[in-house]
């Protein structure tokens, strides 16, 4: 099975907006060089707001509609490059001031969320982080970034989101992939107190917790994480950028992924056996 690329969802809805700009033109009788006269810019810019290729300014969106006629348009269009905006987040501008903000944007979303599906390949999801693993990965994230170091302020605000752990309403559908075990993302002494985090969370009535050992048959590769929030969006992690996917048939496919991932993790004892293997190679 395949899945559609995480950042689809924004470019879609780049080129929606596209054509809505297109079609204001068009409505007007105007060519594109007469466009861009009036808007008195070069052709050349009208074209690649057109095919998608720039996302327009509000200031750039302002003059298209002056020059359609078709002021009182501004306003919404303006709404929806904003909303295209924010569907594809470099992390860079996310952490411009520093990591906590972002994460209080999180603990907002989790907050109204309640059935929350995780896969991770590469790190605990935040909300089941302990400060001193959070400390070492938002310090390393830091460090590559060249962002603002806030890493204590940004700790606490990721680790504040565990209280929905043991909250009623809300429920986490987590999946990790062996190798996240493994991993040495921070010393032996943060590593073992990780682990051992995730073996006192599994018992919780809002927790469901399964392992994809290294040996299960794939038949679905391993993924980049993703989060899918009750079945009406899922947030994307690549390396430079946060990307969230709104489309429904987008949902879908990632909802369909976890699915297949889910068919093949181990849960309860056979999951606590695999944590605390990786446990005993950190002795």
């Amino acid at each position: 099975m395949t899945t559609a690329s995480p950042s689809s969802s924004a470019q879609g809805a780049r080129e929606a907006l596209a054509v809505r700009l297109l079609h204001l033109r068009k409505d007007a009788g105007l060519t594109g060089r007469e466009l861009s006269a009036r808007c008195g810019w070069h052709p050349a810019k009208t074209t690649r707001i057109q095919k998608a290729a720039v996302l327009p300014s509000d200031a750039d969106i302002r003059t298209w509609c002056t020059a359609c006629g078709a002021d009182d348009q501004a306003d919404d269009l303006i709404a929806t490059a904003r909303a295209v905006d924010s569907m594809y987040m470099e992390w860079r501008r996310l952490h411009q001031g520093g990591m906590r903000q972002v994460q209080q944007d999180w603990y907002a979303l989790h907050e109204q969320t309640r059935h929350c599906r995780v896969y991770v390949s590469n790190l605990p999801p935040g909300f089941l982080q302990t400060p001193a693993f959070a400390t070492a990965l938002m310090q390393q994230i830091t460090r590559f970034q060249g962002t603002p170091d806030d890493v204590a302020e940004a700790v606490a605000a990721r680790v504040a989101r565990s209280r929905f752990l043991y909250e009623g309403g809300h429920l986490y559908v987590v999946l990790i992939e062996e190798s996240v075990l493994r991993y040495r993302t921070a010393d032996p002494d943060a590593m073992r107190g990780q682990l051992r985090h995730l073996l006192a969370v599994m018992p919780l009535a809002s927790v469901s917790l399964g392992i994809i050992p290294f040996t299960a048959q794939r038949t679905v590769w391993p993924l980049e994480a993703f989060y899918v929030h009750d079945d009406t969006s899922a947030v994307v992690e690549t390396l430079t950028a946060e990307i969230k996917v709104t489309q429904p048939r987008e949902v879908a496919d990632y909802a369909k992924a976890f699915a297949g991932l889910a068919e093949m993790a181990v849960y309860g004892d056979d999951a606590r056996a695999l944590i605390q293997a990786a446990m005993n190679t950190l002795e």
